[in-house]
């Protein structure tokens, strides 16, 4: 978040929008300028009243207007093409905490930002959007809903799992149950974001790829965002010194030298990706790489996309 400064903003915007509101407006704003400098420039460049045209459909409502700046042809969008329902879930489990270093970005507050900022899109789309937040159980869960109201609980919400988290308060991942759960909740077809390192039991893949597969049964679109810290979780790039690994869902400690099982290690994390990939590629869910040390983009154009094909 470094390159986004707050000192520019004028302090009576404070006055409407929360910390976290702020800071996604700023993500968005900061997202679509860079879109407009990219090769995609033109692509959603007014993505509040317009969708891409599909081929074979009427020309009736092409925007040629828009076409002679973008050389892409666009479709006007009217209020009853834009109620896509959008619901965002996200992990909360201990190990979403991780890393717990100060000054360093862990898991759940890149989901939240990154929930935060899906959340700017929808509203700018004028989509509804629900949220809902689970570890051993489902903490919280709304129905999808396009109120200026309903998007200042959102960000209300969302702000408390930023707050200081105790090793201590320890709380396992059980997002087979809480997906089943939350598949049945959402009543009508709708897009489904999750944000989750996946770190469920490993020896039950069968039922959550089961849980994942619910959601699709439903007929919702899918895209599953696998948060991880790259370096450390998947590379083990550790230096070559003895350490001390805590589980952060058990308490569970063990002192290994890394270079000793970083083989094994990123054998076994690699097999289960390409499980997990291949088990959404069946089920027909985006899986999307979501590593907590690159840019926001890696989520957004991803949302973008799939919100282009849905339209």
């Amino acid at each position: 978040m470094s390159s986004y400064t707050l000192e520019k903003i004028d302090q009576q915007q404070f006055q409407h929008f929360s910390h976290l509101e702020l800071l996604a407006k700023q993500v968005v704003e900061g997202f679509i300028t860079g879109l407009h400098k990219s090769p995609f420039h033109g692509f959603s460049v007014e993505f509040a009243e317009h969708r891409l045209y599909n081929t074979g459909e009427s020309t009736r409502h092409i925007d040629w207007k828009l076409y002679g700046r973008s050389d892409k042809l666009f479709v006007k969008r009217y209020e009853e093409e834009t109620n896509l329902r959008c619901q965002i879930v996200l992990d909360n489990s201990s190990s979403m905490y991780f890393p717990m270093e100060k000054n360093r970005q862990n898991k759940i507050t890149f989901s939240v930002y990154c929930a935060a900022a899906l959340i700017q899109l929808l509203k700018t789309q004028r989509d509804a959007v629900g949220l809902s937040v689970f570890s051993e159980n489902i903490e919280f869960h709304s129905q999808t809903k396009s109120s200026p109201v309903h998007h200042k609980m959102l960000f209300s919400e969302l702000e408390k799992l930023i707050q200081p988290h105790s090793p201590d308060d320890r709380k396992n991942t059980f997002a087979i149950e809480a997906l089943h759960q939350i598949a049945e909740a959402i009543h009508k077809r709708s897009l489904v974001v999750i944000f989750s390192d996946m770190m469920d039991s490993r020896d039950k893949h069968d039922e959550l790829f089961s849980a994942l597969q619910h959601l699709r049964h439903n007929k919702h679109e899918v895209v599953l965002f696998h948060v991880a810290d790259k370096s450390k979780e998947l590379d083990f790039d550790f230096e070559n010194r003895p350490y001390r690994f805590i589980d952060m869902e058990t308490g569970e400690e063990v002192k290994v030298h890394p270079n000793e099982i970083k083989e094994t290690y990123v054998n076994a994390v690699s097999a289960y990706k390409k499980e997990l990939m291949m088990r959404c590629a069946q089920y027909r869910i985006d899986f999307v790489e979501a590593d907590i040390n690159k840019p926001f983009d890696q989520v957004l154009m991803p949302y973008l996309l799939k919100r282009e094909r849905m339209g």
